[in-house]
């Protein structure tokens, strides 16, 4: 069997999935981003191939996404990450119509149409306030881990209101907040809140209707899952290792690239084979 490795290189986190023929992941590894992509691409990689019992030459296509996707040598393709988000998301959670890519540098609101294509997009670069990225700046200041984060918003009682669309606006509003003596868990649902209500206007430039599929890294915090659902008012998709659809998008993507391939040489060499009156 053949594989293809999709390969996201984001602002926080690089992730690695293997894919077979079959079009299931066989593995997957992920890894804080580092300043030389080419050697955390490589690392992620070897890793994903380890965890599927893959070896390394059985990998017959590398298809690169995120930020760094362009830095990688050894890669196939490159494609972007709303494409590759939109074509993750649309194979695991079929019945979205569109898609929530909550990340660390920027949030993506994405409307897809027929089978995961992009029909219109819009993207929150403008300010850390909507992005994951301003979670871990506050769970650093809170003195909490990021992992914490997630579990500790569904303990709020009294979520504590973060309206600042500036970052360092509302981390004065976060200062206000501990020096009122607000608890950690109402301040990190106020968080949530606050990135939820930011999505809710992202979605509604794009044309939400109904069932959005949430992913990205900041998708496996419960909090966040539970604020967008009471936010935005339509049902909410997680699918399963939200923070790996862009590279499981980019594998799928990456498969279609390899099959055209595959068939365009075998027309050229039946052309050829024609041309010497070989059977």
């Amino acid at each position: 069997m053949r594989f293809v490795a999709g390969i996201d290189i984001g602002s926080g986190t690089t992730k690695a999935v293997i894919m077979g023929s079959d079009r299931q992941v066989k593995g997957r590894f992920q890894t804080k981003t580092k300043v030389n992509f080419e050697a955390v691409a490589l690392e992620v990689l070897e890793e994903a191939l380890k965890a599927a019992g893959v070896d390394r030459d059985a990998v017959a296509y590398v298809a690169t996404t995120g930020l760094g996707r362009y830095s990688i040598s050894f890669r196939d393709i490159q494609i972007t990450d709303i494409t590759c988000g939109a074509r993750g998301a649309a194979a695991l959670c079929p019945d979205a119509e569109c898609v929530l890519d909550v990340g660390s540098q920027s949030t993506r609101a994405i409307k897809l149409r027929d089978r995961g294509k992009v029909k219109e997009f819009h993207m929150n670069e403008k300010c850390a306030a909507g992005s994951g990225g301003f979670l871990e700046r506050a769970a650093k200041y809170l003195e909490i881990s990021i992992d914490q984060v997630g579990e500790l918003s569904m303990e709020s009682k009294t979520p504590q209101t973060i309206s600042s669309v500036c970052a360092v606006l509302a981390e004065t509003e976060i200062i206000n907040h501990v020096s009122d003596g607000k608890t950690v868990p109402d301040i990190v649902r106020g968080l949530h809140q606050s990135l939820a209500d930011r999505s809710l206007m992202q979605l509604k430039r794009v044309g939400m209707t109904r069932n959005v599929a949430l992913i990205g890294g900041v998708a496996v915090q419960r909090g966040m899952v539970q604020a967008c659902r009471e936010r935005l008012g339509v049902e909410v998709i997680v699918p399963d290792h939200p923070q790996f659809v862009a590279a499981h998008g980019a594998a799928l993507l990456g498969w279609g690239r390899l099959e055209k391939r595959d068939t365009v040489g075998r027309a050229a060499d039946e052309q050829v084979h024609a041309a010497a009156g070989i059977r």
